[in-house]
């Protein structure tokens, strides 16, 4: 005795409950209620759970009336059933198979077998029904969808992929600044690098005094300079933005995977009364660095000019002549530049 197979109904894009549930169908019952069924429906379900092992045989598809009559598809394991009219109702691939023009491959059980991923075969079908169809969201997926379209030769869906896909075209921008996350990013992003780095750390909210009058103003010039620069060197240093750091407005300049200089732009200043915290823009002293940096510029992928940092008194250039402790003391020395002007000397209240 035939033990009964299970099986699963899925009409316009829901499951029938009231067939599948907990119920067990005999053998013959879902072709039987498919015949009975109104409009197009698709069966969701693989073929190796479904029906077990069965011989094939090639044929010319024959129809009588290409109006009603009903077919059940078996596209790359995924079950679809659907009607001639909407299988020809366009001039594809799909109409000469179900028009006789090709051969089809059929099994047992009258499953008609098409070598090909199921996964956007109902999308196919729905162009073929409206003639529109929602594309996917994702690139990936439209490629994908374009593969099925150009193999059954549905060229108007195919035309909509492609048209969709260059205006989905990724434009990389010349000038890229990462702001970065953690510190952690920071100096992933600076020792990955072959390019001397320039990092602007502006935080205002980082100040517990009141900000001078002038404060803003410098603030906004650090900004724009930094803007200015990146979009100068964009292709020979790499800018970055600190917006979480601990400092206020603060310059950094790294060559070789390291920190050379620094340019801190804020002090405290006191008034007769209260501290407040001054922003200055150093603009000759941010320039000046950001030249010096490019002496770290690799040249034609050999590193930085040696002769020309130890020319200009490049840490770099000077490091084969110090023995190991001089060396090491060479690395963990950093040029910091704290800008004060003489109009800051304040009256220190103890």
């Amino acid at each position: 005795m035939l033990s009964p197979r299970r099986k699963c109904v899925v009409s316009g894009g829901s499951v029938l409950r009231s067939l599948g549930g907990s119920q067990f169908w005999p053998e013959g019952t879902l072709s039987g209620l498919m015949e009975e069924m109104s409009g197009e429906s698709v069966v969701s379900s693989v073929v190796s759970s479904v029906v077990p092992a069965a011989t094939t045989r090639t044929t010319s598809f024959k129809c009588a009336s290409t109006s009603s009559k009903y077919v059940k598809l078996n596209v790359g394991g995924a079950l679809y059933y659907t009607t001639m009219q909407t299988l020809t109702k366009q001039d594809t691939m799909l109409k000469a198979m179900f028009s006789g023009r090709m051969e089809v491959l059929t099994d047992s059980e009258g499953w008609i077998l098409i070598d090909r991923c199921g996964k956007h075969f109902g999308t196919l079908l729905n162009y073929l029904r409206d003639g529109a169809v929602p594309l996917p969201e994702t690139r990936r997926e439209i490629e994908e969808l374009l593969a099925e379209a150009k193999y059954y030769l549905v060229q108007g869906l195919a035309d909509e992929c492609q048209a969709s896909l260059q205006n989905k075209d990724v434009y990389e921008p010349f000038c890229k600044v990462p702001v970065i996350t953690s510190s952690k990013e920071e100096q992933k992003l600076i020792a990955t690098s072959n390019k001397p780095a320039v990092k602007l750390l502006y935080n205002r909210s980082n100040n517990k005094y009141s900000y001078t009058s002038n404060s803003d103003d410098n603030m906004l010039k650090n900004i724009e300079l930094f803007d200015k620069l990146s979009l100068r060197f964009n292709g020979r240093v790499l800018f970055i933005k600190d917006v979480i750091g601990d400092e206020i407005c603060c310059w950094s300049f790294y060559g070789q995977g390291r920190k050379i200089a620094e340019v801190c732009c804020t002090s405290i200043v006191y008034a007769t009364e209260k501290k407040q915290t001054k922003v200055e823009f150093p603009e000759a002293r941010i320039y000046e660095e950001t030249l010096n940096i490019l002496l770290y510029e690799a040249q034609d992928g050999r590193g930085p000019d040696n002769a020309l940092l130890e020319a200009t008194g490049g840490a770099a250039g000077r490091s084969h002549h110090l023995d190991d402790d001089d060396e090491r003391e060479r690395i963990e020395r950093v040029r910091r530049i704290h800008v004060k002007r003489p109009d800051d000397r304040a009256h220190l209240h103890q």
